[in-house]
């Protein structure tokens, strides 16, 4: 019984979306980009993101380009 009173909680609360209407995905924005790279600098899969999948080939195009420029790095190794 508990376990059905916990699923109707989660369903009724209204998420924030991951991006905003006015937030443009581009390579220049570094602190949107940085909101979906895990800690090792990894993409976060679009189920963890919470994104369209258009959303998350943008999202992934930016960050590869973002990359290559130099202005995220492609790999997180600070041990």
């Amino acid at each position: 019984m508990k376990q059905a009173i916990n699923k109707s909680k989660r369903s009724s609360r209204r998420r924030l979306p991951p991006i905003r209407s006015g937030e443009i995905v581009d390579y220049k924005n570094i602190n949107l980009l940085r909101r979906f790279i895990s800690e090792q600098g990894k993409i976060l899969s679009r189920r963890m993101n919470r994104l369209t999948s258009k959303q998350q080939r943008l999202m992934t195009i930016a960050i590869k380009r973002a990359r290559v420029l130099a202005l995220l790095p492609s790999s997180n190794n600070e041990n």
